[in-house]
């Protein structure tokens, strides 16, 4: 979730003039059919020797969160499809809330699984953030068509503290105003807060015309579906699906602690990223490569069974 943050502003790894969701990549835009209509998605192509990812944004985010990602996993032999969800950025999306439920978004996620396990193979699984919620949620309803789960920065049930509290502000100023208004007070709250300072001018704009391009609807019906997810974590453990839990050492979205929790509930593989808060793949990206590797390579390499699909 890319939102003004709520902690103390420790030291991050990334360079002060890393335009972080404007990295260079050589992915190629590629729209993939959704449920509810086309979905945005970035595709380094290649056979993908290493194995297929498919990677979820959180709430507010978008597909370019992974960039500085994109050309050291194509190096290492991974072919990464990255996606918007319905109602971000450049995935268009109905105007309807509750078309953005945690369940509605996880069958789109399991549609696009689908269609890359047809052309590289079973994918692994990516959600950072609220997009961790929704990844969960399509594992559950189709095991068998991912390799393994990344939780990156996510939760073991429903968004609470600080960041909760101001979703909940930011309510009725959509009612008001719409995205547009939603976007200025935002503006406003960034101006108090030092690490927004140091963002480059050109990823301060993409920003803006990322978030000004988010459906009202999505907004919504995402905040409403963050706020109030259960904990399905015992759902998660009985798949058996391998599960890593990855999360910034200064996290103030879900608690480093109770990433933690949710890891050993799991019987995860267990990772706190250094000089991270909420977003490692921007933050720090050669430690979140090392990370996601590391863990992808430790999975199992043959295909699931057809019994288990």
């Amino acid at each position: 979730m890319v939102l003004p943050g709520t902690s103390d502003s420790p030291d991050l790894a990334i360079a002060p003039d890393d335009l972080r969701q404007l990295a260079d990549h050589d992915a190629s835009p590629r729209t993939l059919p959704g449920r509810a209509g086309p979905l945005a998605a970035l595709d380094t192509g290649g056979d993908g020797p290493s194995g297929t990812v498919l990677m979820v944004a959180g709430y507010t985010g978008s597909k370019e969160d992974f960039a500085p990602l994109l050309a050291p996993l194509a190096a290492a032999g991974y072919r990464v499809v990255a996606i918007d969800q319905r109602g971000q950025y450049e995935s268009p999306g109905p105007d309807d809330p509750a078309a953005y439920s945690v369940a509605e978004l996880a069958a789109d996620v399991v549609d696009v699984a689908h269609l890359l396990r047809g052309e590289t193979g079973t994918p692994h699984l990516l959600g950072h953030s609220f997009g961790g919620l929704v990844t969960r949620a399509a594992v559950l309803a189709d095991p068998g068509a991912f390799r393994s789960l990344t939780l990156l920065g996510s939760g073991p049930a429903r968004l609470e503290g600080a960041r909760a509290a101001l979703l909940e502000h930011l309510g009725p100023l959509l009612e008001q105003g719409g995205v547009e208004l939603v976007h200025a007070t935002l503006e406003q709250l960034a101006m108090t807060d030092e690490r927004a300072q140091v963002v480059p001018e050109a990823t301060r704009a993409f920003y803006a015309r990322r978030f000004l391009a988010n459906t009202a609807a999505g907004l919504r019906g995402m905040a409403d579906a963050m706020t109030s997810e259960p904990d399905r974590v015992a759902e998660l453990a009985a798949t058996g699906i391998p599960v890593l839990v990855a999360h910034g050492a200064a996290d103030d979205a879900w608690m480093p602690a109770a990433q933690a929790e949710m890891a050993r509930r799991l019987g995860a593989r267990h990772e706190v990223i250094a000089g991270a808060i909420h977003s490692p793949a921007v933050e720090n990206p050669p430690r979140t490569l090392e990370v996601l590797t590391t863990f992808w390579s430790s999975v199992q390499t043959s295909e699931p069974s057809d019994d288990a699909r």
